[in-house]
């Protein structure tokens, strides 16, 4: 296994990796700083755009004309060639202290992002999907801080979870309506060094990977929910993970330069980098775009 810096734009919250398998780039996004970042696999030809505010996560499009951004006030449809962002619709118009976080595509083009408490104290999250059609439905809610929304391979199982909950969730999932379901138990997370669970992605073999932020370790879980193994990272502040590269087996990770509250710690020089790691004999799936 081999860890190195692949991109090093000292993002202020680098989050939400995605591998474009069809123009073979990796997208990333800086939260506070309201930006989305592309590179190529090995880091070069960076090119930024602009969104008008707190970013959460973001989704490539089916029709190849943009992404479908979670900003701090909604759901956005940013068009890469203008860089015009424009409110799909604000699920939260009453919760001024909320801001959409996490989000992710499952195989039938839907987006589930969930907001969260920006003080990260008070149960005032909710767990939302955006459909093709532009429809927003509320999931679920009482959420802290709303992470880590992914889907086994299978599309049976949909997982998520509240970063300082102390576990990762497992929900049944139903392909066909878009509807998760028996929200229960799947993982621990240790949080005995601070940690706390952040973003994640799914594998080839159908293993959860998570980020354990201001721990600096990525996590592997089984399917059935068990420890597989434990990466130590170069910094303490990793938020996320995507697999990527031509063959899908490079995992890389996001960090962050300054924490979102004084209460967090600081980290050295590589904070706010995004890292690649090789070597793992691993291969992620596809990312899955929005849209019908």
């Amino acid at each position: 296994m081999r860890i190195e810096i692949v991109c090093d734009v000292k993002t202020t919250l680098g989050e939400g990796p995605i591998w474009d398998a069809e123009q073979e780039r990796l997208y990333f996004i800086d939260s506070f700083d309201g930006r989305i970042f592309r590179t190529t696999a090995a880091g070069g030809e960076i090119r930024a755009w602009d969104v008008p505010e707190k970013i959460g996560s973001m989704a490539l499009r089916k029709d190849g004309k943009g992404a479908i951004c979670s900003l701090e006030t909604g759901f956005y449809a940013l068009d890469f060639t203008t860089g015009d962002c424009e409110l799909i619709h604000n699920p939260e118009p009453d919760r001024p202290n909320n801001r959409i976080n996490d989000g992710k595509v499952d195989r039938r083009g839907r987006f589930f992002a969930g907001s969260m408490d920006t003080l990260e104290e008070g149960r005032y999250g909710a767990l939302y999907r955006l459909d093709p059609d532009f429809s927003v439905t509320r999931i679920d809610e009482g959420l802290i801080c709303s992470n880590g929304p992914c889907f086994s391979p299978d599309d049976k199982t949909f997982y998520f979870s509240d970063t300082w909950s102390g576990e990762i969730w497992a929900y049944d999932y139903d392909i066909e309506t878009g509807t998760p379901s028996n929200r229960r138990h799947f993982g621990a997370v240790d949080g005995s060094e601070g940690g706390g669970s952040d973003g994640s992605t799914v594998d080839s073999e159908g293993c959860l990977w998570n980020a354990l932020v201001y721990a600096g370790k990525l996590v592997r879980y089984t399917p059935a929910g068990a420890v597989e193994r434990v990466i130590d990272m170069p910094v303490k502040k990793v938020t996320s993970m995507a697999f990527g590269g031509p063959n899908l087996d490079i995992l890389y990770v996001t960090s962050m330069a300054r924490p979102p509250l004084p209460r967090f710690p600081g980290d050295g020089i590589q904070r706010g980098a995004v890292f690649a790691i090789h070597d793992l004999g691993i291969t992620g799936l596809p990312e899955p775009r929005f849209g019908a």
